[in-house]
């Protein structure tokens, strides 16, 4: 039986990942979408589903679930082949042919773009220890529903992007709510923290964390104490939800294994998005070069550069400056 050998495979089902194959497919390349979990949309659907993002052009405030829809309806225009809860263990070049060892099958590929955004992420837990049992309803690392934090007196610890806009959409729902952080000055977006300094969320700076526990006269609540930064100082905050925002950790082992160049976990790449390796690409936050921001919207632009590469290596010839608007106008 013969082989289909694909233009391009892209690793990763995330916004970048997704783009892209919605571009290769617009440059009428076949392209193969891979994604490890059952379904596509990366950590906007699967930890932000609910979460707003505002960086993306033309879209004043978008969903984590509505941005994965929109792309999706937006790939089926021009669809491509998507396998679905397939783990990529190893890739191999033979003959100028990427061999992609999955867990169900081999994909054979003329070029690869990898887009795995933080790759096997999960969330930085708290460091001390503490009763796992509150994290059944008290102690969460992201938010799946909305709903879970109405009308309750909610913490928020974290000082990024988002912490900052988890305290102020939370807020909108919550009986109160507090964000805590060990510093003075967040590490988020300016137009979200003047948003946040317009509220009422209660801001707790500079403290750490220090211990949470279940409230001894009401086990429905906990209480988390505080330590004040450079300072003896501790208070203790009672409420019925802490929502840790610390940002995700993710293991850059298999990305070693593929022989690709690291910059400590991220790939390093040229500023037409190509690794080490030949037609081997990569885009969004696995991504590194000067100037590099990991945002949403920065990953969107990094997918054509790395088609239109990869269009170049492949077919020389091909006429590859043809504008989308000309190619539905046909």
């Amino acid at each position: 039986m013969n082989k289909k050998i694909y233009d391009i495979s892209i690793i990763g089902g995330g916004p970048a990942g997704m783009f892209a194959a919605y571009f290769g497919r617009l440059r009428n390349l076949d392209v193969a979408l891979i994604e490890s979990l059952p379904k596509l949309g990366g950590q906007p659907e699967t930890l932000y589903s609910q979460k707003h993002i505002y960086d993306i052009a033309a879209l004043p405030k978008i969903s984590g679930n509505d941005l994965t829809k929109q792309l999706l309806d937006q790939l089926q225009i021009l669809n491509c082949d998507q396998y679905l809860e397939t783990s990529v263990s190893s890739i191999n070049r033979k003959d100028d042919i990427w061999e992609l060892t999955t867990n169900k099958e081999t994909i054979y590929s003329k070029a690869i773009i990898i887009a795995i955004g933080n790759g096997a992420f999960k969330p930085r837990k708290l460091t001390f220890d503490y009763d796992k049992a509150l994290e059944q309803n008290n102690l969460d690392y992201f938010v799946n529903s909305i709903e879970d934090f109405k009308g309750k007196d909610v913490l928020v610890a974290g000082g990024g992007d988002s912490a900052v806009d988890w305290s102020i959409d939370l807020n909108k729902v919550t009986h109160h709510t507090s964000l805590i952080h060990r510093r003075n000055k967040y590490r988020a977006m300016e137009s979200s923290v003047n948003k946040l300094n317009q509220s009422s969320v209660e801001q707790l700076n500079p403290y750490i964390i220090k211990n949470v526990d279940f409230n001894k006269t009401d086990s429905s609540k906990i209480d988390v104490t505080l330590k004040m930064i450079k300072s003896d100082e501790l208070k203790t905050v009672t409420a019925d939800k802490l929502l840790v925002n610390y940002g995700f950790v993710s293991d850059s082992k298999i990305l070693r294994d593929w022989n690709l160049e690291l910059t400590g976990p991220f790939i390093k790449v040229s500023q037409e998005m190509e690794t080490n390796l030949p037609n081997v690409f990569a885009i969004g936050d696995v991504v590194t070069y000067p100037g590099k921001l990991q945002l949403i919207a920065t990953a969107f632009a990094e997918g054509p550069i790395a088609i239109t590469k990869a269009l170049r290596n492949l077919y020389p010839d091909k006429d590859y400056f043809e504008h989308s608007t000309s190619i539905f106008e046909k």
